[in-house]
Formats: structure tokens, C-alpha cells, sequence
């Protein structure tokens, strides 16, 4: 019988350890063992509560205290590396979102803000105590660098120049953030730079951070956009544009660069086409994002574009987000007084499930650089 068809079937709570502990095993992971990846369970109905519910069950039940996890990381990649995220039922509630995703624009200009408001406007202490000083919230370049720090001013850049930015360029940052390669961008090349966030605690720290500089952050949806630029840059936002999306987002792009310009896309991707990502991440951290794959990038650039260049380093996000897990936990007592203890376990499975995600290599880190066909060419440095 499959694990699917026996957990349809079972209603003894010792059947539930069983098939539990088997698809564990295939893993490697053993029940209340020694390792750092083995779990130690708090309460039985934990098996229950993950064999019908999948990876909700799982995120929730963690949240919940039910089980512990010395390295979350390890637990999560081991899990992916067996492959036993596949061989778990879907919920009705996950074949239903799957579904509406398909139907419906979840990132239409509307609904665009939602991620806004649940994640990125969650606290700016948060954010600064985890990050580093330019507020990166997004994979750091580790190839010579010993510490956060180093990892993304090194991205900063390497992004710098691979746009090959000159003072007095125009420079557009789609879904800037905290305004951190905003920053870096005016302050080591001079360059005018003009971001965009959908996050109004983004877009008051970045103007209270950076009021001396040649910057300015907006508060508004890409498809706004209808200015031209020397250069634009997108870091860390087209997993929240979606598929419905992807055309009217090169669209915008093409719209706002001028001709010999150079635009550079940094984004999670996804090995294969799908509307599916992990239901407990859309829940609690990111709601309504969709990884995309490199079809989908290819197919919504090719008819304007020519790919000059596709960067994966997305082995390199296990480091950046273990080393923020270290300064989450290291600041933790300052954001107590501020956070629930649930929060915590929340945010401490994110970091350490995503970390395992990249270590097993489900998922991706792309920089790809744009061009409309440089005649001699690009060479983009890495």
C-alpha cells in the first residue's frame, strides 16, 4: 500500500507512528534520536497532525511546541533529499489554492500590497537586528567573504558592475527594500537612483536612513512605472510578481529602460514549472509568492531581451540565511518584549527550512542580466 493510500486509510494512533516513522527512516531521520537532524517529539498526535495536514501540519506543529529539532536545516534537507514532501496527500485546502492561483490574478495591483503589509511591514527592529548594516534581505555573494557583512557588499558590487553603473546615470530599483542598493549605488558610483517598495515601514526607514543622498524611494506598484532609466535592477521581488504577471512585468521593463541599457533580474527560481509552493510559507511568511522557473523568465523576456548572462549562486543562501538565523537568535532578548514566543518558533523554522531548501538544492538563486543586444556584446563579471 502507498504512504498516501495507507494514510487515507488509518485511524490508530500507533498506525500513525508507524507510517511516520517509516517515511523517516527513509530519510534518515530517526524519532526522538541522537543526531542533530533527529526530531524529539513532544506530543503523539504530532503524527497525526503532519501525515494529514503535510507541511501546514508540520510548520504549525513546530510553532505549537509539539516537536523540537536541534538542526532544523538538516531536518528540512534531508526531508527534501528523500523526496518525502512528495509522498505526502495534498489537503483540499492546498488543491484549492493551487487552483484559484491558476483562475486568478493573486498579485493583481490590488492585491500586490498584501506581502507588504504581513511580512515586510512586520517591524523594522526586526529587520535590523537580523540584517546586515545595508539591510539586505536577500542572498549575500559568499565567494571571499567570511561574514554577512562582507557577503553583501559583495553583492552589492557585484550587481554594481555588472550593470557597469557611471556617475550621472539614471538607475531604477524595483522592489527596493530598505533602500540598501539604493545606497551602495549612489554612494560608491554616483548614480541617481529611484526605488520602489509596496512596504510603507521600507519605504520611512530607507528615507530616514539615507537623507543626504541622491535617492529617492516610492511608495507604489511597478506597473506604475513610466519613467525611462540608464540602468534598473530588481533584487528579491519578482517572486511576488506571478505568473499572470511575468509579461506585464518585462512589459514595464522595457517601458522604463532606455536602449543601451542593462537590466538585472535577482531572484529564488524554481527547478520546474509549477502554481505550487510550500503551503505553510504562503500562509505565515509570504503570502501569495510563486517562485518562477527558468521557462517562465524565458518565455516572458524572450520577445524584447537578449539574455546576456544567468548567474546561479543559490548554494550560497543556505550561509546568508543561517547567518541571519545567528543574529535573529543572538538579538532575540532586545525583540522579545516585542514578539510572541510562537513568533519565534515561526520565524525560527522559516530561516532553518529555507536554509535546508537551498542546502538540498529544490530551490535556486538567479541573477540574469538583459540586454536589447549590446553589439559587442556584455561581459559581466561574477
Amino acid at each position: 500500500m502507498s504512504n498516501i493510500c495507507a494514510i487515507n486509510s488509518c485511524d490508530n494512533k500507533n498506525e500513525w507512528f508507524r507510517i511516520a516513522n517509516s517515511m523517516l527512516t527513509q530519510a534518515g531521520i530517526a524519532i526522538n534520536g541522537s543526531a542533530p537532524w533527529d526530531i524529539q517529539i513532544n506530543n503523539p498526535l504530532f503524527f497525526k497532525r503532519v501525515l494529514q495536514q503535510g507541511s501546514i501540519g508540520l510548520g504549525e506543529s513546530y510553532m505549537d511546541g509539539w516537536w523540537d529539532c536541534d538542526r532544523l536545516d538538516m531536518f528540512i534537507q534531508r526531508i527534501l533529499l528523500a523526496k518525502l514532501d512528495k509522498k505526502m496527500p495534498s489537503s483540499i485546502n492546498d488543491i484549492l489554492r493551487i487552483a484559484l492561483a491558476r483562475l486568478t490574478n493573486l498579485q493583481s495591483k490590488k492585491r500586490a500590497w498584501i506581502v507588504g503589509k504581513e511580512h515586510y511591514d512586520l517591524g523594522n527592529d526586526l529587520f535590523c537586528h537580523m540584517l546586515d548594516p545595508y539591510m539586505q534581505y536577500s542572498c549575500g555573494y559568499w565567494k571571499q567573504a567570511e561574514n554577512l557583512c562582507d557577503a553583501q557588499q559583495a553583492k552589492l558590487e557585484m550587481i554594481c558592475r555588472k550593470l557597469q553603473l557611471q556617475p550621472g546615470m539614471t538607475l531604477l530599483d524595483i522592489g527596493c527594500g530598505w533602500g540598501g542598493l539604493a545606497a551602495y549605488a549612489a554612494e560608491h558610483f554616483g548614480v541617481t537612483v529611484h526605488g520602489v517598495t509596496i512596504s510603507a515601514e521600507q519605504q520611512a526607514l530607507a528615507a530616514e536612513r539615507y537623507p543626504a543622498l541622491d535617492i529617492q524611494i516610492l511608495l507604489q506598484d511597478y506597473r506604475s512605472l513610466n519613467q525611462q532609466y540608464d540602468r534598473i535592477v530588481s533584487v528579491g521581488m519578482f517572486e511576488h510578481v506571478g505568473p499572470k504577471n511575468y509579461a506585464t512585468y518585462f512589459k514595464v521593463v522595457d517601458r522604463c529602460l532606455k536602449s543601451d541599457g542593462i537590466f538585472l533580474l535577482h531572484t529564488i527560481g524554481a527547478n520546474q514549472t509549477s502554481h505550487n509552493v510550500d503551503p505553510w510559507i504562503n500562509k505565515y511568511i509570504f503570502p501569495n509568492g510563486c517562485l518562477p522557473s527558468i521557462k517562465q523568465i524565458a518565455n516572458a523576456s524572450e520577445k524584447i531581451f537578449v539574455m546576456e548572462d544567468w548567474h546561479n549562486f543559490g548554494a550560497d543562501y543556505d550561509t546568508t540565511l543561517l547567518a541571519w538565523y545567528e543574529h535573529f537568535l543572538t538579538e532575540w532578548p532586545r525583540l522579545s518584549a516585542s514578539y510572541s514566543a510562537r513568533f519565534k518558533r515561526m520565524f525560527a523554522y522559516y530561516l532553518n527550512a529555507c536554509a535546508g531548501a537551498f542546502r538540498a538544492r529544490d530551490i535556486q538563486l538567479w541573477q540574469v542580466v538583459f540586454t536589447r543586444g549590446l553589439q559587442h556584446g556584455l561581459r559581466v563579471p561574477h
